[in-house]
């Protein structure tokens, strides 16, 4: 059985810590699209600062990565769940960065 948007979006928030509220939204494509912002910090005009993923490229996992990179600088010592995968983020990062060179 899967879970409803607003369970998945409960366990997200859980994980995310207390500086973040997520959202996540429906796509044209009919995926889950996964908005993670922080409740402090403010870019353009009044806009929060968030990460906003679609579901195609595991949107869970990339909109909570960002968010942990942007937890951690700029809100280092704030305690969060989502920390944990920090490595994880790390890695996945490199490895894009890797993909995008293409070898060069």
């Amino acid at each position: 059985m899967t879970a409803s948007r607003s369970a998945r979006e409960r366990k997200a928030a859980a994980e995310a810590g207390p500086l973040a509220r997520v959202k996540i939204d429906l796509g044209a494509d009919r995926q889950f699209v996964y908005k993670i912002s922080c409740t402090t910090c403010v870019v353009k005009g009044d806009r929060s600062w968030s990460a906003y993923r679609p579901g195609a490229d595991n949107g869970y996992m990339a909109a909570m990565y960002w968010w942990i990179f942007h937890l951690t600088e700029k809100h280092p010592g704030v305690a969060a769940p989502c920390l944990a995968f920090l490595p994880e983020a790390q890695q996945r990062l490199h490895e894009r960065r890797e993909q995008s060179d293409g070898g060069r």
